[in-house]
């Protein structure tokens, strides 16, 4: 039998159409704006009876995460919310940044990025002392997918110069930076958001 599919699933459709060239070349400016407003929320508050406290990492809710499965076995539904919107979000801007879309980035709205997982079901399918683990466990992951990463400078530089004489993403390029952004997507599921205790596959592949 085959194993299940990765409960993390992303994608980014391919942009079968002629880019607009102008933006592709401005491209570092034109993102300023909405990495502007990502930046600002930068920073999750929760307010309590006495005084407030700030518990994230980037916009993410991790710490408060951490603590609720640890001691109360419970994902409040939520913090879950607004982790997977926020990381679809942040995913818009950086697919439009690289270059695989040229349609500007929208703050609710899926747009060509596809990002999703399911709510855990943390009384059965989490344990309570992995969130203090997970982080530490996906080193080797932190490790390649710097190395991915530098690829992926290089072939977006690539891709830049493609669209701007072509019009288009080459599809070899586009779907090694898509098989990127999942297994970036894949390890901060497990290791951040922490909506699954499978450890992420090392593959770019679904």
């Amino acid at each position: 039998m085959e194993p299940a599919p990765y409960p993390v699933s992303f994608s980014v459709d391919y942009p079968d159409r002629d880019l607009n060239r102008l933006t592709t070349f401005f491209r570092l400016f034109t993102v300023i704006p909405i990495a502007i407003v990502a930046s600002l929320l930068s920073q999750i508050s929760l307010t309590t009876e006495s005084g407030t406290y700030v518990y994230a990492t980037g916009a993410l809710v991790v710490m408060p995460t951490v603590l609720m499965i640890l001691f109360r076995k419970k994902y409040p539904r939520w913090w879950f919310d607004w982790n997977l919107e926020f990381m679809r979000f942040g995913n818009r801007i950086s697919i439009y940044f690289l270059l695989m879309d040229d349609e500007y980035p929208s703050t609710d709205e899926q747009q060509s990025v596809h990002l999703d997982f399911p709510y855990p079901d943390v009384e059965n399918d989490l344990g309570r002392g992995m969130p203090l683990v997970k982080w530490l466990l996906a080193i080797p992951h932190y490790v390649v997918l710097f190395f991915l990463g530098i690829g992926v400078f290089f072939a977006v530089i690539g891709a830049w110069f493609a669209i701007l004489f072509t019009g288009r993403y080459p599809r070899g390029i586009f779907n090694f930076v898509e098989g990127f952004h999942r297994w970036y997507n894949r390890v901060a599921a497990y290791a951040f958001t922490l909506v699954t205790d499978r450890y992420p596959p090392f593959q770019l592949k679904p």
